[in-house]
């Protein structure tokens, strides 16, 4: 993959690739541990073996200089909301998976593969499969992951996140016409 952007591999199954500064172990704690995972995608921990609990608290204002209301789109979200799921593969520094509760939509699953580049470098990618078959469900996890994953490149980088929605919003808009093109 040679752009930051997310690909469908079939028609539930979205991966993104990102080439983040750091080690292994460095990028594994941003994974796991709930004070790292919470600079950017969300508080919460992961309990360290297969069957553990995954907890994710999501508030967006961690990402923010200003505050952003919701946009429009996702009015009907609260500004924090939990979500859980299962740990389905745990061997540090290279692979975690879990379960991701999407609540009425069913459950997915998101994997977390390391390959160390070199001593400063690390290839992560992630495939979030089982994603639900909308539209609207697959162009928010497409931007969504992005955004976040933009962010914790920024974080390890020593950039303070600027913001979420300001980033999200526009990817929508052309994770959209990415996913209508391959209909």
């Amino acid at each position: 993959m040679n752009s930051d952007y997310g690909t469908f591999l079939n028609e539930e199954t979205l991966q993104l690739e990102r080439i983040l500064p750091g080690t292994p172990e460095l990028i594994w704690g941003f994974l796991t541990e709930s004070d790292k995972k919470g600079k950017w995608l969300a508080h919460g921990d992961v309990e360290a073996k297969v069957g553990g609990k995954v907890t994710h608290h999501f508030n967006h204002k961690h990402f923010m200089d200003e505050y952003e209301p919701l946009p429009e789109k996702y009015k009907n979200m609260k500004e924090e909301s939990t979500s859980y799921g299962k740990v389905t593969a745990w061997d540090p520094y290279s692979l975690l998976a879990y379960t991701w509760d999407e609540g009425d939509d069913g459950v997915s699953e998101v994997v977390f593969e390391l390959t160390e580049i070199d001593h400063k470098t690390v290839r992560l990618v992630l495939t979030h499969k089982r994603i639900p078959d909308s539209m609207n469900f697959k162009v928010g996890v497409s931007a969504g992951w992005h955004t976040h994953l933009n962010i914790l490149r920024d974080t390890l980088s020593g950039i303070a996140p600027s913001g979420f929605w300001k980033y999200h919003m526009p990817l929508e808009a052309e994770y959209e016409a990415k996913l209508n093109k391959m209909n």
